[in-house]
């Protein structure tokens, strides 16, 4: 039973980690106007994915074997 847990604790924080990643990299909006572009980016819940996914895949790592 063990073993099923941390391996879904461990699945589950690499894609919290990739998610956090690409909320990170991708921008939220942006606005073209013929010379100028701009792009505006609020990363706050990217951090927030990011730390929950550490925990997870540490928690994953650190499950004790039965």
């Amino acid at each position: 039973m063990n073993t099923l847990i941390k391996t879904i604790l461990i699945i589950a924080g690499i894609g919290l980690l990739i998610y956090g990643g690409y909320e990170l990299i991708n921008p939220e909006a942006s606005l073209d106007i013929g010379i100028a572009e701009f792009e505006s980016q609020d990363n706050t819940n990217a951090y927030i994915t990011l730390g929950i996914g550490i925990v997870t895949l540490l928690a994953g790592v650190f499950v004790k074997k039965s």
